[in-house]
């Protein structure tokens, strides 16, 4: 399931764009697109020259001597790509980047981090990027012929409430490339947030509240246990309850409803809300 509205949330091409992928038999044209959309998802949107393109790589993805994961691997292990996100980079900037680019979704936690810096310093960076691309989730999720594709904004793609928000740290618009469209450029987005580990707040990132309107009974203080708070609380804004997959309790049902729930309790909370049709609109932490 999407996090609410993918426009209001700057992932509206990556929800809006299905995968690529390449089938036997497909045409010229066909191949070219999927080519493209390597270098978009491995290069994170910049602007390739013509020179730079790996023309030998490109030329053997033709003939069908490589699949879509080996021409991948290739221009990950490609000095283009080395030279824009390893050697100018930090090394937790271009670990999460790789994580970005070659799984679609922000790294799991520090020592998921951590193990992917042992690798570069045992083994070097041609060795961690295969181990990326050699993963079982890679093979699971897009296997030897699918480009990958930006994915972590979709809860099914994660498996913590932390690596859910961090995504919109990594991914927010598909406009701008991986560093020069973004304020933090070579330095480490993640890093604090994922030792802590903390979830970061997600909201709309044009047009903040033109999708969600404050309903009159919204919480606006902490009620009851609430009022004795042990932890971090989140603001939980949600639209678009779809009628027939909530229980009728009422027939007045309001389309937009706002929680305020303890660290403890978000996850359940996001388990509650989709299982009802709800679409999150923002998370902020009050």
């Amino acid at each position: 399931m999407a996090f609410g509205p993918a426009s209001r949330l700057g992932v509206s091409l990556f929800d809006e764009t299905p995968p690529v992928e390449s089938v036997v038999g497909q045409s010229q044209g066909d191949t070219e697109t999927i080519i493209r959309a390597v270098y978009r998802q491995v290069l994170g949107n910049a602007y390739v020259m013509e020179s730079e393109r790996l023309t030998v790589a490109e030329s053997q993805f033709k003939r069908g001597e490589l699949s879509v994961r080996e021409f991948v691997r290739a221009v990950a292990k490609s000095d283009l790509y080395c030279s824009r996100f390893f050697t100018s980079c930090a090394r937790y900037r271009a670990i999460e980047l790789n994580f970005r680019h070659l799984l679609g979704r922000p790294p799991l936690d520090l020592e998921e981090m951590r193990s992917h810096s042992t690798i570069l310093d045992t083994q070097g960076f041609a060795a961690d990027i295969d181990s990326y691309i050699d993963s079982d989730e890679y093979q699971n999720t897009f296997g030897e012929n699918i480009v990958p594709f930006i994915r972590g904004y979709k809860t099914e793609a994660c498996t913590s409430m932390v690596q859910f928000t961090h995504t919109f740290e990594l991914v927010r618009g598909a406009s701008s490339s991986s560093l020069k469209g973004d304020l933090s450029g070579n330095s480490p987005k993640l890093n604090s947030l994922v030792i802590n580990p903390t979830p970061t707040a997600v909201i709309p990132s044009v047009g903040a509240g033109s999708t969600f309107r404050n309903p009159s009974d919204a919480p606006l203080t902490r009620r009851g246990a609430f009022a004795a708070p042990s932890s971090n609380f989140y603001r939980i804004e949600v639209t678009g309850y779809r009628a027939k997959t909530v229980n009728k309790v009422s027939q007045f049902r309001r389309s937009n409803k706002v929680y305020l729930v303890p660290f403890e309790q978000l996850s359940a909370q996001f388990q509650r809300i989709h299982a009802q049709g709800g679409l999150i609109s923002s998370v902020t932490v009050v």
